[in-house]
């Protein structure tokens, strides 16, 4: 088995594809519209789907907005450096909304930002546990 990808819904997907490619740094691996469906699946990521697991971003057409819920927790990224990712990610307009710093009880630094549509990525530096 492998875990291939994680599906998002997002209400704009120009909008969301800009935050991903260009704020995370992650490419567009692939964009399929089904216009009989009305919908438009982007997939995007840091390596090609056969090796990496990556993102679908679900694009309903006739949505422009979901609401999150309570259940779904967050997307987490392995950075060399929170800190400075938290800066490239401000730098580039996005939005930081936990600093980079050690986790409450523990060691490892962690930072989240946000998402277009909300949702939550958090930054894990490497080898700071």
């Amino acid at each position: 088995m492998q875990f291939l990808h994680t599906m998002l819904r997002v209400g704009n997907l120009e909008r969301s594809l800009a935050f991903y490619q260009d704020v995370l740094g992650m490419r567009l691996l692939r964009r399929q519209d089904y216009p009989e469906g009305r919908f438009t699946l982007a997939f995007v990521g840091y390596g090609d789907e056969a090796d990496h697991t990556v993102l679908e971003l679900t694009h309903n057409w006739d949505t422009d907005s979901y609401e999150l819920g309570n259940a779904f927790g967050h997307i987490a990224i392995g950075v060399d450096d929170a800190y400075q990712a938290c800066d490239a990610v401000r730098a580039k307009g996005g939005k930081v909304v936990r600093e980079a710093g050690p986790m409450k009880h523990g060691t490892t630094v962690i930072a989240f930002v946000e998402d277009p549509d909300g949702y939550k990525i958090e930054f894990i530096q490497k080898g700071s546990d």
